[in-house]
């Protein structure tokens, strides 16, 4: 009876519950360091775009074993989410190389396999009967006009957009000042090309951009109502996220108050000072690397 008991395959877990179950049989509180599998991972740069840590409990996939028995959350271009394992993920294109062979439902679409039976004719020579039930017409999509103001240039650039917002914070010109008294970088980029829209522009406004590391830092607070950065507008905070990382880009948000962090690498605040940028670098650090980050400090 063990035998066959033995011979089921593991029962995939949820990836909070399987997150725990590695904290208590490791006794750490992160078990997996992030980057410990970013060179099994990187021979898959779609399943790296689909992957999202704040839809996976704030995990990184290079905290994840391509081989864990865990459900993951993912979200594909096209902005189809499914749960599979990361065996299902890596097994699931065989040898097609199109995007949509990573989404289920984009592979159902590419290549439906659902058939719909005719109606039967009463001879050969009869015509098939016209029913209109089995000839749905597709819904069109609602038509979106995109600003025609984005540059034409490549998914992840940085670049001076004339739609972006002025800083509307005092607090964000300190920051910017204290982030230039320590890092080298290009300066007076205010935008990132993204590949999907994202409120009618192909283009998202980070508070700072920093394009030699490929960052983008947010200083998010609740605002003087209380009304800012929370609800549908941490709905659209994690949004512009996910259309940065799918981008190339990471983010990271200094989170105020009583704001909690909603990505891997987000601090949380009650104020800054001068001193906040020392937690930042090492987060940036963390994200490319101390080489990278090193060789822009003054």
């Amino acid at each position: 009876m063990s035998e066959v008991v033995d011979s089921f395959p593991p029962v995939a877990e949820r990836v909070q519950a399987w997150w725990a179950r590695r904290q208590w049989s490791k006794g750490l509180d992160v078990p997996y360091a992030v980057g410990s599998y970013r060179d099994a991972w990187a021979a898959y740069p779609a399943l790296l775009r689909q992957y999202h840590p704040d839809l996976n409990a704030g995990i990184a996939l290079s905290q994840v074993p391509p081989a864990a028995e865990v459900l993951l959350l993912w979200q594909c271009d096209a902005g189809h989410r499914f749960a599979a394992t990361p065996h299902e993920q890596r097994q699931r294109p065989g040898r097609q190389r199109r995007r949509s062979a990573w989404c289920p439902e984009c592979s159902e679409q590419a290549d439906p396999t659902r058939t719909v039976a005719m109606p039967m004719r009463e001879s050969l020579d009869a015509p098939v009967p016209a029913e209109k039930h089995l000839l749905r017409p597709r819904r069109p999509r609602p038509s979106t006009k995109l600003c025609d103001k984005t540059p034409g240039i490549p998914v992840g650039e940085a670049f001076v957009s004339v739609c972006a917002p002025k800083p509307a914070s005092a607090v964000e010109d300190r920051v910017r000042a204290d982030l230039n008294d320590r890092l080298t970088f290009a300066h007076g980029f205010n935008a990132v090309r993204v590949a999907r829209p994202f409120f009618d522009h192909l283009e998202v406004w980070p508070d700072f951009v920093l394009p030699d590391l490929r960052i983008a830092v947010e200083y998010d607070t609740i605002g003087r109502h209380g009304l800012e950065h929370v609800g549908r507008r941490e709905e659209a905070d994690r949004r512009k996220d996910r259309a940065l990382r799918s981008a190339g880009w990471e983010v990271v948000r200094l989170r105020v108050g009583p704001l909690e962090p909603i990505g891997p690498h987000d601090l949380r605040l009650s104020s800054w000072t001068r001193s906040t940028v020392l937690r930042l670098i090492d987060v940036f650090r963390g994200i490319r690397g101390p080489l990278l980050v090193d060789s822009h400090l003054r």
